[in-house]
């Protein structure tokens, strides 16, 4: 009945190669027909689930409500606002024919709601009485601009949250920002154990429409760079091109303030690649499905007096359980079964182990056995999560500080992205000159400008001999 379901690469040697098997053998996702758009699984849909329900709760907190938009966007409304059309045109897909009948006018298929939402936003507020109005969407959007597609980190179709905010002044609608980057930052730290640093998009990397953008970026394994979520301050640029106003306290006609800003399901794979080893999944335990498994090892025999004390342990255990009970596998398949599915603790139980009042723990990180007393299983099991929680965010951490490299030469750049780091560089943010740096250094792109980093004074570009403005970012990216 046994047969082999192991990662057959590690994940050193080809990275590429054992995500693709981890996402297939973990019983994540699969693909389908359509080039580019996957099926979630039950596995993963679960940890996007409780993703979601950690940052719903916060936002309801914020007092953001959920609503649902059209998925279907007519193309008079993308014309509206140039700078987003322009941005998102080569994402755009069109429904053009509604059977054998041709539309009379094309239709785009969501790659984000701002045009969609935005005429209704212009025909509900007309006083100042209406704002703020703070309204978030979770639902999936389709972007049809690559060819490559990888599981969750790239797909045509994807899911996250969409938030669109109103506030009647620029004060209070950039007031919003440090909060949503804080409920965004800690739903990676508190639940994915990944570690990200906030800071400003280039006007180049900037959302297309917005003022600015804020970004969490965060640093790969594999020597990438990847944007986590977003916040876009849109100052009254979507205002002015869909006719929000509203009469402020004096009477008079204002132009209203907006933001918007995300989170996705690429987190789920950054997760994956951030935390995994060569044996599968390591999942954090508080987003994981399975917290623990419990392995009994019994022969026919002893069966009975095993299971029952095995039973009796998921009972004590106020955590996701998992008893696995099935006849026909031996211990040490179930035991690789469950490594690669990620599950954060393994606990043993057997005959011998019931003769010594004892039962077998067992981290999915490091692999370290500890044989603790039946009676103190429960405490022990929620110690040993809360530590691998927290050691999987510190590893992360680590891993992003010891990628950084300072420099200010474009030669020690393109050395830095050569040996797959991500560079810190000053830069007078010029889009001329980042496209420069762009073909330089083949590939790399800005990350994003770190809220804790300063230009020192007198500091030159990395590229050219103007004065830097900011320190930014720069490394290859998926």
């Amino acid at each position: 009945m046994e047969k082999q379901k192991g990662i057959t690469v590690k994940k050193e040697e080809d990275m590429s190669k054992w995500y693709t098997e981890v996402i297939q053998k973990a019983d994540i996702a699969d693909y389908s027909d359509v080039s580019g758009c996957m099926v979630f699984k039950p596995y993963i849909y679960e940890m996007w689930e409780r993703l979601k329900e950690y940052v719903d709760k916060e936002f309801k907190k914020l007092g953001i409500k959920n609503a649902y938009f059209p998925l279907f966007i007519p193309e008079k409304f993308l014309n509206k606002e140039k700078e987003h059309v322009e941005g998102f045109a080569p994402e755009v897909a069109w429904v053009t024919h509604a059977g054998e009948t041709k539309l009379d006018e094309r239709l785009a298929v969501r790659p984000t709601s701002e045009t969609i939402m935005y005429p209704s936003y212009a025909n509900w507020i007309r006083s100042w009485r209406d704002l703020p109005l703070k309204i978030n969407q979770w639902n999936n959007v389709v972007r049809w601009e690559f060819k490559h597609p990888v599981p969750l980190l790239r797909t045509r179709e994807f899911l996250w949250n969409e938030g669109h905010t109103v506030y009647a002044t620029k004060e209070e609608a950039e007031a919003e920002r440090e909060p949503i980057i804080n409920i965004y930052l800690n739903a990676m730290k508190d639940l994915m154990a990944i570690y990200g640093s906030p800071g400003f998009k280039s006007e180049k990397e900037k959302f297309a429409g917005a003022v600015y953008t804020c970004s969490i970026e965060s640093f790969l394994p594999t020597g990438k760079g990847i944007q986590g979520p977003d916040f876009h301050h849109d100052g009254q640029n979507f205002a002015k091109a869909y006719d929000i106003k509203f009469k402020d306290e004096n009477e008079k006609e204002q132009y209203a303030w907006q933001n918007t800003f995300a989170i996705t399901t690429r987190m789920l794979g950054v997760m994956i690649l951030m935390h995994g080893d060569d044996n599968g999944l390591v999942l954090p335990p508080a987003i994981a499905p399975i917290q623990a498994v419990i392995v009994p090892i019994f022969k026919e025999e002893n069966k009975e007096e095993v299971m029952k004390k095995a039973e009796e342990l998921k009972k004590e255990l106020k955590l996701r359980v998992e008893l696995d009970d099935r006849e026909g596998y031996s211990p040490g398949w179930k035991y690789n079964e469950w490594e690669l599915k990620g599950v954060p603790l393994r606990i043993e139980i057997g005959p011998k182990d019931i003769e010594k009042g004892q039962a077998v723990l067992v981290r999915r990180d490091n692999r370290k056995k500890e044989f603790v007393k039946l009676e103190d299983v429960k405490e022990k099991a929620d110690k040993m999560l809360e530590e691998l929680q927290k050691d999987l965010y510190k590893n992360s951490e680590k891993s992003f500080n010891d990628s950084i490299v300072e420099v200010d030469s474009m030669q020690d750049l393109m050395d830095a992205v050569n040996d797959k780091k991500m560079a810190l560089v000053p830069f007078c943010n010029d889009p001329e000159c980042e496209d420069w740096i762009k073909d330089k250094t083949g590939g790399a792109t800005t990350r994003n400008i770190p809220v804790d980093k300063k230009v020192k004074k007198g500091q030159k570009c990395v590229h050219c001999p103007k004065e830097a403005k900011v320190m930014i970012y720069v490394a290859k990216a998926y």
